[in-house]
């Protein structure tokens, strides 16, 4: 995780003390590790943080559009049906608290609409979400 803005104590953070966690790259991880992602380490982190929201940008907006069931990976004749799903791990989140924003201009260059998010998934336009950083407590990269 690598810092990107913090504020010290009574520095004007207004958003609850609330961190802000990035994820731009839509990778889940390798086949041989299958237990452990950002998503499914950001629950943790908004846990012991205190309250967190979660920008996707980037590839990772896709992590959070509404999608048909794929079912599982097969490699030959072996069938790979334990991997994560990020719309389960973004559901996980939203249900504990987490508010998760996706860049609209990325959302848009990976041909996609607001409305092919998962409900309570909120699009938000790159500049309004710069512009909220300071309200956090800490921005990090995950």
């Amino acid at each position: 995780m690598t810092t990107a803005h913090t504020t010290g104590p009574g520095a004007g953070a207004t958003d609850n003390g609330r961190v802000l966690g990035i994820v731009e790259r839509a990778y889940r991880g390798a086949v041989e590790k299958q237990f452990f992602d950002v998503l499914y380490m950001a629950v943790e982190l908004h846990r012991q943080l205190g309250g967190m929201d979660i920008l996707l940008r980037g590839p990772a907006v896709t992590c959070a559009v509404e999608a048909a069931e794929t079912g599982p990976l097969r490699f030959g004749d072996r069938v790979l049906d334990t991997l994560t799903d990020p719309r389960h791990d973004l559901r996980v989140l939203l249900d504990a608290g987490v508010r998760i924003f996706a860049q609209e201009e990325d959302l848009t260059a990976l041909g996609f609409a607001p409305g092919d998010l998962l409900d309570d998934v909120r699009p938000v336009p790159a500049a309004e979400m710069a512009g909220r950083w300071p309200e956090y407590r800490m921005v990090s990269y995950l």
